[in-house]
């Protein structure tokens, strides 16, 4: 029997079909377009696996809530015992780990998906491992001793500065970890963090590159640490401009002073501006940064903090800049203007937000530098926060804290497919 239609029920049909392409278009579109602005990278130093190595947590965060919800496959291990330190390559492709108690720093391939690929594995130049750093021409560490014969925990020594050069990743081969650089003076592939003339012990505790030229070259670096060997402790910044190959040269008036006990360390995108966290005294020291890379502190130097402040993370994008407070357990929010640090909105008090107990590490989302996030030593969490392009305030992610591995110690981030579908900084 044939089928008759009229012209309602035909206009019926093609409204279906429209709903129906359309209803395609946007499945297909929503499949295209990811909700995931960027992997982030929690590193957790308890043991853990029948290595006990340490662990690499991996997140997504999604651009509308900020949740971060871990991914497929995510715990990865560490390669190591006691991650201490995350950084990742200039091109996104590789994150380097520093494994304290193996001294040694595990190479990751990131996948398209955020998962890590194991694909190499140097050994520090010096003993046990502090804190890395890397920009497109060289990686560098900071190690708490240098390698002597005379160095243990029983007897300890001054720490010392190591630099590797990193070749420029193609599309097959990755970016590959060079020969540590000798420093000709001594004849040892690393340098010395110690006063000249004296046997103090100096105790590095972060390291910071300032921006440079494109190619990685004209950079400085510059590595917090303080003297234990004085009471109260004395705090310092060793400055270093990076050469031809990676070689290190003491920058005029280094080391600087710089308060007690520093712990983190920052600079600013432009690389004019260089800050410091004091541990013991509650604030955050701030300094310009010369054309030679000479320091010189801040007219309103320092800025007060909460209690034993432990990082500090300044935005690329946005003038403003975030403490966490490890005593307090808060995230500390500034403005920044010329450099000066002042209390948020122009606010006579402090503007501070909770956190999980004892966060020891911050970083801000590299896709949309509006999601920042806190890893929570003790609580075995990261906090997530999205703050407004135009205040600078922190609004909580929904559902954080969100649960990590034990102990977590270091954050890095990339970001998803450049712009985590669409999403650009406001």
């Amino acid at each position: 029997m044939r089928m008759k239609f009229n012209k309602s029920s035909q206009l019926v049909l093609v409204a279906a079909a429209s709903l129906l392409a359309a209803s395609l278009v946007t499945a297909c579109s929503q499949i295209d377009q990811t909700l995931t602005v960027d992997f982030v990278f929690v590193a957790s130093s308890k043991a853990a696996g029948a290595n006990n190595y340490g662990q690499i947590d991996v997140f997504e965060i999604n651009s509308e809530s900020g949740k971060m919800r871990h991914i497929p496959a995510s715990p990865f291990p560490s390669g190591g015992r006691d991650p201490v330190s995350e950084a990742v390559s200039a091109d996104y492709g590789s994150l380097f780990v520093a494994n304290q108690d193996d001294n040694n720093i595990v190479q990751f391939v990131i996948g398209t998906d955020g998962k890590l690929y194991p694909y190499n594995t140097v050994n520090t130049p010096g003993i046990f491992p502090v804190a890395i750093a890397a920009n497109k021409a060289n990686l560098f560490v900071v190690d708490t001793y240098q390698p002597l014969a005379i160095c243990s925990t029983a007897d300890p020594c001054s720490g010392s500065i190591g630099v590797f050069p990193l070749t420029t990743a193609t599309s097959t081969v990755p970016v590959a970890i060079g020969a540590p650089v000798t420093n000709a003076a001594i004849s040892a592939s690393y340098w010395p963090i110690q006063l000249a003339g004296s046997s103090d012990i100096i105790v590095p505790t972060a390291i910071n590159i300032a921006s440079g030229s494109n190619d990685g070259s004209n950079a400085y670096v510059y590595v917090a640490a303080y003297d234990s060997s004085v009471s109260p402790t004395a705090g310092y910044i060793f400055g270093f401009q990076v050469g031809s190959g990676g070689v290190l040269s003491a920058l005029p008036g280094s080391p600087f002073a710089a308060g007690t006990q520093p712990s983190g360390i920052a600079s600013d995108s432009t690389g004019s501006y260089l800050y410091v966290t004091d541990f013991a005294r509650s604030d955050v020291l701030g300094y310009s940064i010369a054309a030679s890379g000479a320091l010189t502190s801040l007219a309103a130097s320092p800025f007060p903090a909460g209690n034993q402040p432990s990082a500090i993370v300044v935005d690329p994008a946005y003038p403003y800049a975030y403490v966490v407070n490890s005593l307090d357990a808060t995230i500390e929010a500034y403005s920044v203007s010329n450099g000066e640090l002042s209390f948020l909105g122009g606010s006579s008090t402090p503007v501070i937000y909770s956190t999980g107990t004892q966060p020891v590490a911050v970083g801000i989302d590299p896709s949309t530098e509006r999601f920042i996030f806190t890893a929570n030593f003790l609580n075995d969490n990261v906090s997530g926060f999205e703050l407004s392009p135009s205040a600078g305030s922190l609004v909580e992610s929904q559902f954080s804290p969100f649960p990590s591995d034990d102990w977590p110690t270091a954050v890095a981030a990339i970001p998803h497919n450049g712009t985590g579908g669409g999403v650009e900084p406001q």
